[in-house]
């Protein structure tokens, strides 16, 4: 029996350690960032276009803050690489829209992170301000 263990092991780790890393990943659900904002992803489907709800807790506007809608896009996770995305904001209180692209890894402790960069794109009320609307 002592001989049978180490094969039980490999065959775990072949077999159940794909089904581990199947459920991370995936950006359904709530997220919260440094800055206190909040992003809601409600489905993704088969092919990893999915929409959802950002609310931002910064903004240079002078309107009040409202939630805004979101679309993306994600690579599907598989177990070799961690899966890149995007998603536009259009913001419902302003004349801008923001782009965010990044990855989702996850830690040594198992939890999910998103790496983001994001660009915002505000309105120009003509081509000579256009330098400075991005």
């Amino acid at each position: 029996m002592v001989q049978a263990t180490p094969l039980l092991l490999v065959l775990f780790l072949a077999l159940g350690a794909p089904s581990l890393f199947a459920q991370q990943c995936i950006l359904t659900g709530a997220w919260k960032n440094d800055l206190g904002s909040n992003m809601t992803i409600k489905t993704i489907d088969a092919n990893g276009d999915f929409n959802g709800i950002y609310s931002t807790a910064v903004s240079a506007s002078q309107k009040m803050i409202e939630d805004s809608p979101l679309q993306g896009s994600q690579h599907l996770p598989n177990r070799l690489n961690y899966p890149t995305f995007g998603f536009t904001v259009h913001w419902r209180f302003s004349e801008s829209i923001t782009v965010f692209t990044g990855q989702c890894f996850v830690d040594k402790h198992g939890k999910e992170v998103l790496k983001t960069m994001w660009l915002l794109r505000d309105h120009a009320d003509k081509l000579g301000n256009n330098w400075n609307a991005t």
